[in-house]
C-alpha cells in the first residue's frame, strides 16, 4: 500500500498490486473461514461485493469452491483435492496452495507427508 498526502494533511492510500490475484485471496479467505459472508470477504480484502461475487462465481464453476445453501444464506466450501490448473511442474493441489500459504491445519484426510 502506497500512501500519498495531499497538501491539507490529509492522506489516501492506493494499492499498486497484491501478490495474489482476488481469486486467490478469496479462495483462501474462504478456507479460513467458511461461513464468511460476501460481504465479509469483501471488507476484509479491501474489494468491492461485487468483485468478490465474480470471483466466488468463478471459483464455483472451476470447481475450486462448492456452494452450499443453509437457509436464506450460501455457504462455500473449498475443495482441496483439486488439481490447480496452472501449477507449474502439475500434480498440486488446492490443499497444497493452502498450506503453502496460510497457517491453516492439513485437513483430517490428509496423507501428512
Amino acid at each position: 500500500m502506497v500512501l500519498i498526502f495531499r497538501k491539507d494533511a490529509t492522506f489516501f492510500s492506493v494499492y499498486t498490486w497484491t501478490f495474489l490475484t482476488t481469486h486467490g485471496r478469496t479462495m483462501l479467505f474462504i478456507a479460513r473461514h467458511p461461513d464468511a459472508r460476501l460481504r465479509d470477504i469483501a471488507e476484509s480484502l479491501g474489494v468491492t461485493e461485487r468483485t468478490v461475487t465474480t470471483a466466488v462465481r468463478d471459483l464455483v464453476d472451476a470447481g475450486y469452491l462448492t456452494k452450499h445453501r443453509q437457509g436464506r444464506r450460501n455457504r462455500y466450501e473449498v475443495q482441496r483435492d483439486v488439481p490447480l490448473h496452472d501449477a507449474p511442474g502439475g500434480g498440486r493441489t488446492v490443499a497444497d496452495l493452502i498450506r503453502a500459504l496460510g497457517d491453516l491445519e492439513p485437513s483430517p484426510d490428509a496423507d501428512g507427508a
